[in-house]
């Protein structure tokens, strides 16, 4: 098995497998899905910077570990890859290729193919697990809405309110926002919202406003305050590697006096011992 350093660049630091019968088998036995990754190595710059950039992101690579059987073929090798290869029909000599196969080797989810972004990937995983298990893991899901609204880009508004902290917390748990920052602008508390408009309109986060007594700011500089996300900073969470949108949420759960443990990762926790 592969993993790690021992990795060449193209595979990031997934712990692969490079048989596709013993894949298979461990498939059976432990019930999980396989993930086959089409690679070339070595290979172009797409597939140096898809291990390096995507396959090294710890909550994707947790999430492969975790719920798949993980396995490598090189499509530009002989032998025992060709034989892959032809088996899913996959072209030699390409960019990558995910497929995510029970051990049947039918298809789980559609292949990915074309698509060379960690949100491409953290949303494929969240399908896939979905399928497979009926949920997917609440940290996974918040990857993948993170990073999908990230690459189709966000917009900001700005709200001020008689405590920002209470504000953070307040627009931290609003499906489609992204990232809260509190500070002071125009002489008042205020929040800066990250949004994605795809998930949630500017409207609604306008009645959310309203509702809780907060005004739209527009004017000014926004001087961020020391203490970012209040609750998160004073709890045992605050260490924790977290994503921004895993801070709104884990904020704003401590905020409501909730337990945040369905947004953090397993190996988010184990780190904080």
């Amino acid at each position: 098995m592969l993993g790690g350093q021992s990795n060449p660049i193209e595979l990031g630091n997934v712990h692969w497998l490079r048989s596709y019968d013993e894949a298979k088998v461990k498939s059976k036995t432990e019930s999980k899905p396989i993930f086959i990754i089409f690679q070339e190595i070595p290979g172009c710059q797409t597939c140096k910077s898809y291990g390096s950039e995507v396959l090294t992101h710890p909550l994707i690579v947790e999430a492969i570990e975790t719920y798949f059987i993980p396995l490598a073929i090189h499509n530009n090798k002989g032998g025992a890859d060709a034989e892959v290869l032809k088996r899913f029909n996959e072209p030699a000599w390409n960019n990558p290729v995910i497929r995510i196969v029970d051990h049947d080797g039918n298809d789980v989810v559609n292949r990915l193919n074309g698509n060379y972004s960690a949100a491409g990937l953290a949303s494929l995983l969240t399908q896939a697990i979905i399928k497979d298990k009926g949920k997917a893991p609440g940290y996974l899901q918040l990857l993948a809405d993170e990073l999908t609204a990230k690459q189709r880009g966000t917009s900001t508004a700005t709200y001020s309110m008689y405590c920002f902290w209470t504000g953070e917390a307040l627009f931290g748990k609003v499906n489609g926002v992204v990232k809260t920052s509190a500070g002071f602008q125009g002489g008042k508390e205020a929040v800066v919202v990250e949004y994605d408009p795809a998930i949630v309109s500017l409207s609604k986060l306008n009645e959310v406003a309203d509702h809780h007594q907060c005004n739209v700011v527009s004017g000014g500089n926004f001087k961020a305050d020391v203490t970012p996300k209040y609750y998160l900073s004073n709890s045992k969470y605050k260490k924790a590697p977290l994503t921004e949108l895993q801070k709104c949420r884990v904020n704003s759960a401590l905020a409501d006096g909730l337990d945040p443990g369905e947004f953090i990762s397993p190996r988010q926790l184990a780190n904080l011992k």
